[in-house]
């Protein structure tokens, strides 16, 4: 699919998404459950731990490998690697996306408490649907999830593989991201909003990122 389409449907979807939560506030309340049982969320234990370390590391691992091959390419040891621009459009939607969007702005002002803090879930304080940026949490809240959108970066260097493998890599990205909402919400870190539009959100600055990243390359 054209990164232009792309962009309309991750859009489209994005504002689905604001107004069915909106309209519906209590559908985070319903897949929080879905990961709770006897008084304590189901991702907690050691084996939730190595998930969680490897799905927060892979995406830096990522892009230390992608910028090591841009050096051996740029230096004449290896015949294959990313160029200049490429490397401009990865740092800046890591940048732009999980970290100015996402853990400069949004976990700082949202103040929605984390399902662990809430009162459903053992906690002490409200929960407060994903609009409202009223809750009692001050700093490193949960709406939206740093760690999934870092996960949905990788959809950056995905859309920089070469036709054959680009839709296979993309795949790739989606499930990689999917899987990481997955367990932040077992862990009791988020709201199923939560993961959702840290996905969104950085996917639509991927996409408006690629289709720069693509004028530059049709130029003389």
């Amino acid at each position: 699919m054209p990164t232009s389409k792309m962009l309309i449907v991750t859009l489209v979807a994005t504002l689905a998404c604001l107004a069915l939560f909106a309209l519906w506030p209590d559908l985070d309340l319903l897949a929080a459950r879905f990961f709770y049982d006897a008084g304590h969320f189901v991702g907690r234990g050691p084996a939730g731990e190595i998930g969680r370390r490897f799905f927060y590391d892979a995406p830096y691992v990522l892009l230390a490998l992608l910028l090591a091959a841009y050096v051996a390419h740029r230096f004449g040891y290896s015949r294959r690697g990313p160029d200049g621009r490429a490397v401009i459009f990865l740092l800046a939607s890591l940048a732009l996306g999980p970290g100015l969007l996402v853990n400069g702005l949004l976990k700082e002002v949202s103040h929605r408490p984390r399902p662990e803090q809430t009162l459903e879930f053992g906690g002490s304080w409200r929960f407060r649907p994903y609009e409202t940026f009223d809750g009692e949490c001050r700093r490193n809240c949960s709406f939206v999830s740093g760690e999934v959108a870092t996960s949905a970066w990788t959809l950056a260097p995905a859309l920089l593989a070469p036709p054959p493998l680009r839709a296979l890599s993309v795949g790739a990205a989606l499930v990689f991201t999917a899987t990481t909402a997955a367990l932040r919400m077992a862990f009791g870190g988020h709201y199923l909003s939560d993961t959702v539009f840290a996905a969104l959100f950085t996917f639509l600055i991927i996409l408006i990122l690629h289709r720069w990243y693509l004028r530059g390359l049709s130029e003389p």
